[in-house]
């Protein structure tokens, strides 16, 4: 009786070590897919002398933060988490601090950035120059960026995801919204 037992278990698990030949190889760790909408932009005014097309995903609100002052804005990315921060601040006779400003608050990521690159921006037709910076690696801020006519005006930008940084699964996002920043920049004016 007790041989007949082992007989059909063995028999039972014949199959189940047979479908096993192959060794279990894990599957590697993935990351959501992302769905991004066509790109469509709207057209924002401030009274503070410039404008600029930003997407239409986007709401944008002054920032609303202990020492926030006028003509400081947040764009909001609704649905991906995202928030790209504007500042702007008059010229006088500064100019060279507030890219000194920016430069240090971009190379404040150099701990966790793996690349730093500067691509310079100059639309002389609306008297727009500037620089963007592209932060490669697990970093805070992933894109940064100012503009200034050289006397009168200067915005610098920075795009934050909220969430933490991991290079790899926010790729996607950033490159889309860096296409729009560049969108922003190429349809940024002063206004006279």
């Amino acid at each position: 009786m007790m041989n007949r037992i082992r007989y059909t278990i063995f028999v039972l698990a014949l199959p189940i070590l047979w479908c096993c030949k192959e060794p279990y190889t894990p599957k590697p760790r993935s990351y959501f897919r992302i769905d991004f909408p066509e790109r469509s932009y709207q057209t924002y005014s401030s009274p503070c002398n410039f404008s600029f097309e930003f997407p239409s995903i986007g709401t944008i609100r002054n920032a609303e933060f202990a020492g926030a002052q006028p003509c400081w804005y947040n764009i909001n990315l609704k649905g991906y988490n995202a928030t790209l921060y504007l500042t702007y601040k008059p010229v006088h006779n500064d100019l060279a601090t507030h890219i000194e400003d920016v430069r240090k608050i971009v190379y404040k990521h150099i701990v966790k950035a793996d690349d730093i690159q500067e691509t310079p921006v100059a639309i002389t037709r609306h008297n727009v120059y500037g620089l963007i910076y592209d932060i490669k690696g697990n970093a805070a801020s992933s894109v940064n960026f100012y503009l200034t006519d050289s006397t009168s005006g200067f915005l610098s930008g920075s795009l934050y995801f909220n969430v933490a940084p991991n290079w790899d699964s926010l790729a996607p996002a950033i490159q889309y919204f860096r296409q729009d920043i560049v969108h922003l920049i190429e349809t940024f004016t002063w206004d006279k």
